[in-house]
């Protein structure tokens, strides 16, 4: 987006700001009538549809910005009476993102260092429940449904739906929320966890894996996957892809 053009939104969301004022008579509903009408009050809620996002974004973080001020700012600009140097305001936004992006990286080693605490903590009463078997690695899994065909290795394609949740049960990615259908990848490209996980399982078979977070990503923020995080994931093993691996007579259409 072109600077002229997004400080015309952020001046367009401001003034509607205005109307967050509790002391301020309600506005009359805005006439729509005309394409520039519309093109004109879609603007505004675009930008103020940003401008909240950031405000509330900061506010996360313990910045507190002021609409008001921000307001008056816009209105100072516009009237050529702003109460700072072009300079200054230049240095000041510099040091807001600094600001925000420390603490933006203090809170996500905090969230990081709770994921652990909870994460091990998860993991040791996981152990304990019926049917839950450890491997020397860590991993934990559960047999589901017990297959009858062949065992991929890590070098094998394999083809197979998943669901994975967090520990509290939120899912993050599944095979139906891409459409429904089944996924195909080699075994040795994807997290350690399923690399060593699916390799237990005979197709045909579903399993469910309590993945340590050593065994997944670790360390690091991965979408929607905090650092640090123990995921689960249940899988079927549909099959096994390549011109030599034919299809278990069990394996699921």
């Amino acid at each position: 987006m072109r600077l002229s053009t997004k400080l015309s939104l952020v001046a367009a969301a401001l003034l509607t700001l205005s109307a967050c004022n509790k002391e301020a008579a309600e506005p009359a509903a805005p006439k729509l009538d005309t394409d520039a009408a519309k093109q004109s009050y879609a603007l505004g809620v675009s930008a103020g549809k940003y401008i909240k996002n950031a405000v509330e974004e900061n506010k996360k973080l313990d910045i507190a910005l002021d609409t008001a001020l921000i307001l008056r700012g816009v209105q100072d600009a516009s009237a050529d009476k702003a109460a700072l140097k072009d300079e200054e305001v230049q240095e000041i936004l510099k040091k807001l993102d600094e600001t925000y992006r420390a603490k933006q990286v203090e809170a996500q080693a905090k969230k990081a260092e709770e994921a652990k605490g909870k994460g091990i903590a998860y993991l040791a009463e996981n152990e304990k429940k019926a049917g839950v078997k450890k491997t020397e690695s860590g991993l934990q899994y559960e047999v589901i449904t017990e297959g009858t065909g062949p065992k991929p290795k890590a070098e094998d394609k394999v083809r197979v739906k998943y669901k994975g949740t967090f520990i509290d049960g939120t899912e993050f990615d599944s095979t139906e929320k891409n459409g429904g259908e089944p996924v195909e990848f080699p075994l040795n490209q994807v997290i350690k966890g399923w690399t060593e996980g699916v390799q237990l399982m005979p197709v045909g078979s579903k399993f469910k894996f309590t993945v340590p977070s050593d065994l997944a990503y670790g360390e690091r923020d991965v979408g929607p996957i905090p650092a640090n995080s123990v995921l689960v994931f249940e899988v079927e093993l549909l099959g096994i892809v390549g011109p030599d691996a034919a299809p278990a007579a069990d394996e699921k259409k």
